[in-house]
């Protein structure tokens, strides 16, 4: 009896372990549309399924602090965060950065305008421009553009219209900029330089005035406990990518890489402390 029940036991708990890996749940900060979003993970999603060898499923959220609540309750397995989304999971729970972009070392935010009279960060100072950031989680589109801001004597709060208005994302932000509901904004480099090679926005019309230093960015973050040879697995996949492959070039181009390198807690740091410094995080 006693051999039967350990027997049964292993027999469970193998069971177990095969369901909880069957399906690896993938989410994102909704830092675009959500119909951009599922573009760019449906080659990805393939391809990490035929790597893995178990199926893939893409997770969206309503807003950057659900992929933080969902990571930390164990409900994804996989995120693609921005730095400063990755030190907020990083304090609630559990995480690893596996692989970042080799782009994301060296990250940037652009400052967009269509008003002829903001040429600099200077321009903004009590003029009672209206200003938009992304979202109020985001990295490049909220913390590293209010940091710099703040770091030129300019208080955002007070030097403004009003107080910055927040667009959620940062496609959004260069719509509200030329539309001309924002007199200027922030965003993500990537998204800018994409959304200009796309022609959805007229460089002529929306400009660039200022680009701000680099910083580190978005990672893609496993919860700690993930088992370790999925993250092994998952981790050599993203690093496998090579542009030079066809079959890898269409991933690595919606993810806008030029390739995937590893990543670590230490190099979002100084967001961390540029977070604090600008009173987003205690």
């Amino acid at each position: 009896m006693k051999l039967r029940s350990i027997a049964l036991v292993a027999s469970l708990l193998v069971t177990g372990f095969c369901q909880a890996e069957e399906v690896l749940r993938v989410s994102a900060i909704p830092d675009e549309s959500p119909t951009e979003l599922q573009r760019k993970f449906s080659p990805l999603g393939k391809y990490l399924e035929a790597e893995l060898g178990i199926k893939v499923q893409f997770v969206p959220v309503t807003d950057y602090a659900a992929v933080v609540e969902a990571l930390a309750g164990k409900r994804i397995d996989l995120a693609w965060l921005g730095g400063f989304t990755f030190v907020q999971a990083n304090k609630r729970g559990k995480v690893t950065p596996l692989v970042q972009r080799e782009e994301d070392a060296h990250f940037t935010s652009k400052f967009i305008t269509a008003n002829s009279s903001i040429n600099s960060l200077n321009d903004l100072r009590g003029k009672a421009f209206a200003f938009a950031f992304g979202s109020a989680s985001s990295t490049s589109g909220h913390l590293m553009p209010r940091y710099f801001i703040e770091s030129k004597g300019i208080d955002p709060d007070k030097d403004f219209k009003g107080l910055p208005a927040y667009s959620g994302t940062h496609d959004a932000t260069v719509a509200w900029v030329a539309s001309g509901k924002v007199d200027a904004g922030a965003l993500n480099a990537s998204v800018w330089d994409k959304l200009v090679e796309q022609k959805k926005v007229d460089p002529s019309k929306v400009r660039v005035f200022y680009t701000t230093p680099p910083f580190f960015d978005y990672n893609w973050t496993i919860r700690a406990d993930l088992d370790a040879s999925v993250a092994a697995r998952l981790k050599a996949a993203f690093l496998k990518l090579d542009a030079k492959n066809p079959a890898h070039k269409e991933v690595l181009d919606l993810q806008r890489a030029s390739r995937f390198i590893p990543t670590s807690a230490e190099n979002y740091k100084a967001i961390e402390a540029s977070a604090k410094k600008v009173d987003l995080i205690k």
